[in-house]
């Protein structure tokens, strides 16, 4: 029996302790992290050399992609990051040399 009270408390408690992080507001180091994260991790975007810096929930993003669509799709899952309110997308598109 006292077993079973134990059990259920500890569920209680680690419900109670889910239900306040999910509240919790991210910090901006946090949600830069993350939105680091989203972008090297996305296959389009191949963002590992890519910077994202966070004030107040606005993000933003620079270094160089090679087409526009990088830059855009950036942009978009940047802001699916928890806690970003806006992105400021400062990524620069490399421009062709050469070629036909």
């Amino acid at each position: 029996m006292m077993n079973k009270l134990v059990a259920v408390l500890v569920a209680v408690l680690f419900i109670a302790g889910i239900c306040l992080a999910a509240d919790k507001k991210l910090s901006d180091d946090s949600i830069s992290d993350y939105v680091r994260l989203r972008l090297s991790g996305d296959p389009d975007v191949k963002g590992g050399a890519l910077d994202a810096t966070c004030k107040a929930g606005v993000v933003t993003i620079t270094g160089t992609v090679d087409t526009m669509r990088q830059k855009d799709k950036a942009t978009k899952l940047a802001k699916k990051v928890k806690g970003v309110k806006e992105v400021v997308n400062n990524l620069v598109v490399k421009e062709k040399t050469g070629g036909k």
